[in-house]
């Protein structure tokens, strides 16, 4: 399993998650999952029924959220932020990379952070999101 990276004291985000790696990301703290990916985006990735089922047995609530790399909405950003606020913390966020799921987290905070300190915090995670610099300081 991928350690994941912290992004706030709310989420962490990761590459895929195997849905046997739940047990280990429940025994480190997590207590809900996101997934960012679309099922069928790659022929040997986990669907999203087969890690729903296997968070829920670990004990976790998990929320599945698909957006197309490159292609996030404002509603994409608005489900996120609304998970974010919905489900028991701390959070773990997947999809590919973990790139998508770091994008989503500062577009659905624009209002409560600069958008250099979201930039900051990505980078430091291992995401250079900067692409997003004039999105991120429209709010």
């Amino acid at each position: 399993m991928t350690q994941p990276k912290r992004l706030s004291d709310r989420l962490s985000v990761t590459p895929q998650i195997d849905p046997a790696d739940m047990q280990d990301l429940a025994a480190a703290g997590f207590r809900s999952v996101i997934s960012n990916r679309p099922d069928g985006e790659d022929p040997d990735q986990p669907d999203w029924a087969t890690i729903e089922q296997a968070a829920r047995r670990a004990g976790m609530e998990a929320r599945h959220i698909p957006v197309t790399p490159g292609a996030i909405t404002n509603e994409d950003a608005a489900r996120f932020r609304a998970a974010l606020e919905e489900l028991p913390e701390p959070i773990v966020g997947f999809c590919r990379t973990g790139a998508r799921s770091t994008s989503l987290w500062a577009l659905s905070n624009t209002d409560q952070r600069p958008a250099e300190e979201l930039i900051r915090a990505a980078a430091d995670a291992g995401y250079d999101i900067a692409a997003l610099r004039d999105c991120l300081a429209q709010s």
